[in-house]
């Protein structure tokens, strides 16, 4: 169900941006395998799937660092996480798509809110996708999962000197797309994507079949939505019923 929490003016948006965990793709499994596989090479138990889900959002040296600090019980020497979260780096290259897939119905309702502004029927608009998982990997799902063809730019956490929810990377795809704030729109399952687009100025989309809903009751987005498909009842021009 599609929850209207403060009215956007979906006439006048021109960019769409995406977050991409938990957004548009399910990665958590290939994300917790490798975390796994990081701890256990170095000499520690793995952890639960759920804690380590718990972890993700702020970008991959976190979530590294984050699981050392958890299944050490304490802080993690700098130099060490350098060296773990290489390895990580390398082992979740080559098991990025093991398990990974893009949610049901996130390519039909890309395809959707592509078509449906097309000209004539509408201002045509332009989508992107902004993450804090490092750019190469992301591309690299994209483009095997079929997404890569509806964006025109695919950043990820090391695009940019900082990560969301510095609103950096966000502000850099409206420069590129010409997009005022008000004609912005920000999509993304956790409280980092609000935060990221309020600290743009742009309005916020907030996915609760993400990897983090719960982040978004205490860091509301405009507009919350259920599924991908509700993302064009969400950004279409009709009023919604």
């Amino acid at each position: 169900m599609v929850r209207v929490l403060r009215p956007v003016p979906i006439e006048r948006i021109k960019l769409l941006v995406f977050d991409l965990d938990g957004t548009l793709i399910d990665s958590a499994q290939d994300l917790c395998n490798s975390v796994n596989a990081t701890l256990s090479h170095y000499g520690h138990d793995p952890l639960l799937d759920t804690a380590i889900a718990g972890f993700i959002g702020d970008g991959a040296l976190m979530l590294v660092r984050r699981a050392f600090a958890e299944a050490s019980g304490g802080p993690v020497d700098e130099d060490f996480l350098a060296k773990a979260y290489d390895y990580f780096l390398d082992y979740y290259r080559a098991h990025k798509l093991d398990f990974t897939y893009a949610y049901a119905g996130v390519l039909e309702a890309l395809a959707a809110l592509h078509k449906l502004h097309e000209p004539p029927a509408g201002t045509a608009r332009i989508m992107a996708v902004l993450t804090n998982k490092p750019v190469r990997p992301a591309r690299e799902i994209c483009k095997a999962l079929g997404l890569a063809p509806y964006f025109i730019r695919i950043y990820g956490g090391n695009s940019f000197d900082t990560k969301k929810p510095d609103p950096a990377g966000l502000l850099a795809l409206m420069a590129e797309a010409g997009a005022k704030p008000d004609q912005t729109v920000m999509i993304g399952d956790s409280q980092v994507d609000v935060l990221t687009a309020r600290n743009a100025g742009v309005w916020s989309i907030g996915c609760t079949f993400g990897l983090s809903p719960e982040t978004l009751l205490a860091t509301q987005p405009d507009i919350l939505v259920d599924s991908p498909e509700e993302w064009t009842a969400a950004l279409s021009p009709a009023p919604i019923a």
